[in-house]
């Protein structure tokens, strides 16, 4: 999946991500599993609130990879 992950409309980052997810605008999350979960406690709660579906990256390195960026990331989402 996060190999075509670069290709798709998305958003990068815990805030961005969050946004997206309060505006019924995002079709899945996915969190990195090496993030620090006080990080991602939020989002991770507001996607089981609003039935976003989660999906966990091996890793911030690889989920930066996947996103096309040169920096790791906690959190990106897949938009509608």
């Amino acid at each position: 999946m996060l190999e075509d992950f670069k290709h798709c409309k998305k958003t990068v980052g815990v805030k961005q991500s969050t946004k997206a997810v309060e505006n019924g605008a995002a079709a899945r999350v996915i969190v990195a599993k090496d993030c620090e979960q006080r990080v991602v406690r939020g989002i991770i709660e507001l996607c089981e609130k609003t039935s976003v579906p989660i999906t966990y990256a091996d890793s911030m390195k690889q989920l930066g990879k996947a996103c096309g960026i040169e920096v790791e990331a906690a959190v990106a989402c897949i938009l509608k």
